[in-house]
């Protein structure tokens, strides 16, 4: 098992590992490119750098990612400008998902031992994203999180363990604010 898949799969691996400085290099490359494009000519460096998109898909620019190949993004969905995918895990994007500006997502840890980080020691886990769901700018999707279909997650949260669907996610950390109804406006949802 190559030290990149070791990273994907969460189990300890060398992060300084030849293969997986050779995959971290090309995502800068590309994103250099991305970055530069307009979004409506960014597609061919969008399949490039990402393991699937859909061509119905946006990504807009800025978008910074560590590797791309573990990022498989939905039909239909648009993630706006300022986001980060630290992307040692698979990051799952469902369909038709809206996602805000400055969103992050970061599937990597540390160990709490101070004697395991000076060792740079990394584990990582996938962050799963449903179909329909939309992230309110600034939130940040920590490791191992899956966020149900239809839930929205409020601007500024942090999500720190897995949200079931139809559901107002906010906080810090966040939690379930209430379930969500169908026809319900954003302003609705958010009244007390």
């Amino acid at each position: 098992m190559t030290e990149f898949e070791k990273m994907t799969r969460g189990l300890a691996f060398n992060g300084r590992d030849e293969t997986i400085d050779t995959i971290r290099s090309k995502a800068f490359s590309l994103l250099q490119t991305y970055n530069t494009l307009p979004a409506d000519k960014s597609y061919d460096t969008a399949v490039e750098l990402f393991g699937s998109i859909d061509p119905e898909s946006m990504v807009m620019p800025p978008f910074q990612c560590e590797f791309g190949k573990t990022i498989h993004i939905g039909k239909e969905t648009f993630i706006n400008m300022g986001v980060v995918m630290l992307d040692g895990a698979p990051i799952t994007i469902g369909n038709n998902v809206l996602i805000g500006p400055n969103c992050q997502f970061y599937t990597a840890g540390h160990p709490m031992d101070y004697r395991r980080r000076r060792q740079w020691e990394t584990f990582c886990l996938p962050i799963v994203v449903g179909n329909d769901v939309w992230i309110g700018g600034n939130s940040v999707i920590c490791q191992g999180v899956t966020i149900g279909d239809r839930s929205v997650v409020a601007a500024n949260s942090v999500v720190t363990k897995d949200m079931p669907a139809d559901s107002l996610i906010g906080g810090t950390p966040a939690r379930v604010i209430r379930k969500l109804h169908e026809n319900e406006s954003a302003q609705e949802a958010l009244q007390p």
